[in-house]
């Protein structure tokens, strides 16, 4: 007579293959849908941001005025946005610039919130400062963040007077994944082609756009490793963001490669990035092909063997001497356009 399996045994088998149909399903998960990898990297990009935003609380000087969670589209529930002026506005003339700075978090993370530090350390230079969330990835894909931030400039250019604004002095800013939204987005106010392509009205005239501001950013998808180091994260991001898992051969998604589209009405640029980012070629190659159009192109890149490594969104960090010269040189950019 065969014997009895002990207690023991069968609660370790019932154990063993609960864990292999949970292994399996999150295994199948993590292959038709993007969101699983998705979550995992913005909760580690939050983590990072709370942090940065905390180490920038010190530098923030006193003074300065803001109007926080104005909501620039009243049928989309993401549509809000900050404004930072240097002082108080109410009964002064409005500053010569508003810099649109957009967020970034590679498309999945991120939030007005995180810069709004920054945003008040660069408004108390005297300028104002916009912070405008939109709909991070896979909850909304490509183009949804250019809308957002397009319908963001019309609602600030027509409520310039209540908000205190000039009307014709934009400053188009981002960084990473900000960085590359910003960049079309000026790309469709001065290239009616292209805005044509992107099948989106632009808010602006093309006077209006006075210069843009760029750190960290990705602006084609040409030359991207998918087998190296980080191949693991681009491939999450860009099916988040492209909304499809073909993104390299996604004909929608094309127009992301921005560097593909310009020409020389690109406003002024200033452009910037780490010596140990690995997106620096990206912006290099930006500037290169912005300059080569014939648009004044401002650089701040670091020689190779710089030290400390300068690493992506190192322009945040204002307790590091390349830090500092980055607000100084975006500054001095942002003073001469006016």
């Amino acid at each position: 007579m065969r014997g009895k399996r002990p207690a023991g045994a069968k609660v370790l088998l019932w154990t063993v293959g609960i864990a292999v149909v949970v292994a399996s399903g999150t295994f199948i998960a993590f292959q038709v849908t993007p969101w699983p990898s998705a979550l995992l990297i913005r909760y580690a990009f939050t983590k990072d941001a709370a942090r940065v935003s905390q180490a920038l609380e010190r530098h923030v000087p006193a003074g300065g005025a803001a109007r926080l969670n104005e909501r620039y589209d009243p049928n989309d529930s993401d549509a809000y946005l900050d404004i930072f002026y240097p002082s108080k506005v109410e009964d002064s003339r409005p500053t010569p610039l508003t810099v649109v700075w957009v967020h970034g978090g590679g498309w999945v993370s991120g939030s007005k919130d995180q810069i709004a530090n920054y945003a008040r350390i660069l408004a108390a230079r005297g300028f104002t400062v916009v912070g405008v969330n939109y709909t991070t990835a896979p909850a909304a894909s490509y183009p949804t963040p250019v809308r957002q931030i397009n319908v963001a400039l019309s609602y600030l250019a027509g409520n310039a007077a209540r908000l205190h604004l000039d009307p014709s002095g934009f400053v188009l800013a981002g960084d990473s994944a900000g960085a590359q939204i910003a960049a079309q987005v000026a790309n469709i106010v001065v290239v009616p082609s292209y805005a044509q392509a992107m099948g989106i009205a632009p808010s602006l005239e093309p006077p209006q756009l006075v210069g843009v501001v760029l750190y960290c950013g990705a602006y084609t998808l040409r030359g991207i490793n998918l087998d190296g180091r980080f191949g693991g994260f681009l491939k999450t991001v860009l099916w988040s963001y492209s909304g499809s898992k073909n993104f390299m051969t996604e004909q929608r998604f094309a127009t992301a490669s921005v560097v593909d589209y310009v020409t020389a009405q690109f406003p002024p640029t200033y452009i910037s990035d780490g010596n140990a980012d690995p997106l620096l070629p990206q912006s290099v190659a930006f500037a290169d092909a912005l300059a080569s159009r014939g648009v004044r192109v401002e650089r701040l890149f670091f020689p190779h063997d710089y030290k400390p490594p300068l690493l992506h969104e190192y322009q945040f960090d204002l307790d590091t001497e390349a830090g500092r010269l980055a607000l100084e040189r975006s500054t001095h950019f942002l003073s001469s356009l006016r």
